[in-house]
């Protein structure tokens, strides 16, 4: 006769479908506050995700040492990855182009890449020398 798991106990499977269905959820809304560029949705998303993607991790290295991951949530979880995986070089190319806007826009701290000084004119001191005739 077979017993029925606890109530307060869920099978092993759908442990591992909750988690990973937070972390689609979560993923899924970062994906939308990043299209729609609202910088405190993305914080919050971003934050809750990496919360989720932690749980979910734990959750699926405990079910691989206690006998296996169910193939359909292995894929899943793939292709989970895959697109945290393909959002984080999407911010990382917005990052560097804004990094790029910026510098050309405010120009460092180093002399050599300074063209005017904070007077307008063209900074000739760092470049020395007199001209005598």
């Amino acid at each position: 006769m077979l017993i029925p798991p606890s109530p307060r106990v869920a099978p092993e499977g759908s442990e591992l479908e909750v988690s990973l269905s937070a972390v689609e959820q979560r993923l899924s809304a970062l994906g939308d506050a990043l299209r729609e560029r609202n910088a405190q949705a993305i914080e919050t998303h971003a934050s809750e995700l990496h919360r989720a993607l932690a749980h979910a991790v734990n959750r699926f290295s405990q079910a691989a040492r206690q006998g296996g991951v169910p193939p359909l949530l292995r894929r899943r979880l793939a292709t989970a990855s895959g697109e945290v995986a393909a959002q984080r070089e999407s911010l990382a190319r917005a990052t560097a182009a804004l990094d790029r806007a910026i510098d050309v826009l405010l120009p460092g701290d180093n002399p050599a890449s300074q063209i005017y000084s904070p007077q307008g004119g063209a900074d000739r001191s760092q470049r020395g020398g007199m001209i005598q005739a």
